[in-house]
């Protein structure tokens, strides 16, 4: 009985969640590496835009107006003699900073209004939903100008207009139907029948029950709010210059060189289209990682039921041994 039953310490020998994200992200999805890597890229990019920059972002000289690309500028020169490789560069730190800090603030606000409006229910979550209803119908581009213009561009300014018009939209329907389910669950009555604070029902159980859902919307905002920027930057209501956003470089002078010098338009589209492609391809990989449809309780990481194809394999292992030993009796 012994020989085939199955050690504790076996079931609890796993991997490093975060390494085992990272290998499975290797192995089944290939597309999802390639966005790493792209991300990757744009952070280093962004931290030390000032050490991989050959020039600085406004450092103009007239003497190389314009000039197309070569050994001294990579990527050509604009038409005021600033280096487009540095500029480029120095956007994809604007990208990064908008993208992280206003999906961060946009996750946010879709856990406190969906999260709040689903645990209370009744006429707060009617009312509450359908002012999510009303919000979700403006054009988000007309919005978006439209707050712009009364608060003025502006790097903080993008970053809040973007984070809450879209903390307010689908994410908190999203998780107000994640809090409905996990109210029906027999622990989330216990908590509650035996009198446990609210506070606490919101951070033990319902918050590690949703956390894949908001690390899901939180990664796949990414691209959406890196184009946002770049919409408002084009049109002039985001980051102002001489500040470098790929969106702005495209606008302006990118757009009146266009016959003249291409590559002031070429190169900032060509970063825009490469960063919200690895952008996309890696949050919809994380969303496949920690789909609770695929995976089961909280995704791959939620306990054993993401591990039963390793516990059946062990199991297999563990019955071979025992029938070795049964032959080896016999003998």
């Amino acid at each position: 009985m012994a020989a085939t039953g199955i050690q504790s310490s076996d079931i609890r020998k796993r991997r490093n969640p975060i390494a085992d994200f990272f290998i499975r992200l290797i192995k089944e999805k290939p597309l999802g590496l390639i966005g790493l890597i792209i991300v990757i890229t744009l952070l280093l990019a962004g931290i030390f835009s000032e050490w991989l920059a050959p020039y600085g972002y406004n450092q103009i000289i007239l003497s190389d107006r314009l000039d197309g690309p070569s050994v001294k500028h990579l990527l050509g020169c604009d038409n005021l003699g600033r280096d487009l490789l540095s500029r480029i560069i120095f956007g994809a730190r604007i990208s990064m900073i908008v993208a992280i800090a206003g999906s961060a603030i946009s996750t946010a606000i879709s856990f406190m209004v969906g999260a709040i409006s689903g645990f209370i229910g009744g006429k707060y979550d009617m009312t509450v939903q359908r002012f999510v209803d009303a919000w979700m119908c403006f054009p988000p581009l007309v919005l978006y100008l439209i707050v712009m213009s009364i608060l003025g561009p502006g790097l903080m300014q993008v970053i809040i207009v973007l984070g809450v018009s879209m903390g307010l939209g689908g994410g908190a329907r999203v998780t107000r139907s994640a809090v409905i389910r996990i109210k029906e669950d027999v622990y989330f009555e216990a908590a509650r029948a035996i009198g446990v604070p609210t506070w606490t029902i919101m951070m033990r159980h319902v918050l590690p029950n949703i956390l894949p859902i908001m690390i899901i919307g939180f990664s796949t905002g990414l691209g959406g709010f890196i184009l946002a920027e770049a919409s408002l930057s084009f049109l002039g209501f985001g980051i102002p210059p001489p500040v470098p956003s790929w969106g702005g470089m495209l606008s302006g002078t990118g757009r009146q060189y266009m016959l003249q010098a291409p590559w002031m338009a070429l190169w900032p589209g060509v970063a825009l289209a490469v960063v919200v492609y690895g952008v996309n391809m890696l949050g919809d990989a994380v969303r496949d990682l920690f789909d609770p449809r695929l995976r089961g309780g909280l995704g791959r990481f939620g306990g054993l039921a993401g591990h039963q194809e390793k516990l059946e394999k062990l199991v297999q292992k563990k019955k071979a041994e025992a029938e070795k030993q049964r032959a080896s009796l016999r003998s």
